[in-house]
């Protein structure tokens, strides 16, 4: 699905896990539909042997970067210490890090090398989105990195089903107001660059419009009145239930005149408990495809995998990456 939208022009995409047979035939996926050229990271031999495997090897748009015998590591290495100096990182332990699979595809990102960089096959969330925060930074207007998933019904799906953005069910556990703002309005964002279609955002909640009174409906009215504040022309609405969002019906009964209630294309949960468990639910008992989490915030791309990702995941993420890249000069939101 996303794959069609890929720009013509081949972007390139670091791969931090060049090693992992998923990732490799991923990735050779992603070149072979002319998504993307692909940089895959790890000791040489290694990754040679998982290409091999695939019946592939090196060559136009596939390559192979071993970070302990790459002439961009000395590069690499100078520019983290200039980054992490303030922290105490000394030259050694800047080489050290260069030498990462993670640090060193962050770099590749960050000086110009690649497009953006997926990882996650094999290292934590927590171990990509650190890599990412110090070598690629932040975007200038981002007031936090968080995630989302884009969210895709099956064929065959009964009216009014349609793609949706979840946000954040992967990265940030429990959101304060102003941080449900900034999440909100990232999440606009790639809506705009990722889904094609102007975002209508719903805060959700187990009460609609005070049907229940407690501090963590409060939250989503406080979050919802500040964002309005910040970005009156995006359509946004709350606090809301799931069905008062997403069916019409539900929308114009518990939210009458709304503009966003039963067509929101863009969930906004209060929680981690709430959106993982949302969008699982939407996965498994629904049918939906899940993509993601998709990382956004940050400077440049870099996106995260489940560690039980499957080779199409890995296509499908590279494509989101690719995408993200050409939507980063669109309209600010």
């Amino acid at each position: 699905m996303l794959q069609a939208e890929a720009p013509a022009a081949r972007p390139v995409v670091a791969l931090s896990e060049g090693t992992d047979p998923r990732v490799v035939a991923g990735a050779l996926a992603a070149h072979q539909a002319g998504i993307a050229d692909v940089i895959l990271i790890g000791p040489q031999a290694e990754v040679e042997a998982a290409l091999q495997a695939e019946g592939a090897s090196a060559g136009d748009g596939v390559a192979v970067h071993d970070p302990a015998a790459s002439g961009l590591t000395e590069t690499f290495a100078a520019e983290y210490h200039s980054l992490r100096m303030h922290k105490g990182v000394d030259e050694t332990e800047a080489r050290a890090a260069a030498e990462t699979p993670l640090v060193y595809a962050a770099m590749l990102v960050r000086l110009g090398h690649a497009t953006g960089t997926v990882g996650g096959a094999v290292h934590t969330t927590g171990d990509v989105v650190r890599s990412a925060i110090q070598v690629i930074g932040m975007a200038p207007d981002a007031g936090m990195v968080s995630s989302f998933f884009l969210m895709y019904p099956p064929e065959g799906a009964p009216d009014g089903a349609r793609a949706m953005l979840y946000s954040d069910c992967g990265l940030v556990i429990d959101p304060k107001p102003a941080e449900m703002v900034s999440i909100a309005a990232a999440s606009a964002q790639s809506a705009q660059a990722l889904l094609r279609a102007d975002p209508k955002l719903a805060f959700l909640s187990f009460s609609t419009k005070g049907s229940a009174k407690h501090p963590a409906v409060d939250k989503v009215t406080e979050a919802l009145s500040l964002f309005q504040d910040a970005h009156p022309e995006l359509p946004a609405d709350g606090e809301l239930q799931f069905d008062a969002a997403f069916v019409p019906s539900v929308g114009t009964r518990k939210s009458p005149g709304s503009s966003v209630a039963g067509q929101a294309n863009v969930m906004i949960f209060p929680n981690l408990d709430a959106g993982n468990i949302g969008y699982k639910i939407t996965q498994r008992l629904g049918g939906y495809s899940a993509i993601g989490p998709v990382l956004q915030g940050l400077a440049k791309p870099a996106n995260d995998l489940s560690r039980g990702c499957s080779a199409e995941d890995v296509t499908q993420i590279i494509a989101v990456t690719i995408l993200q890249a050409a939507g980063a000069s669109g309209p600010d939101i």
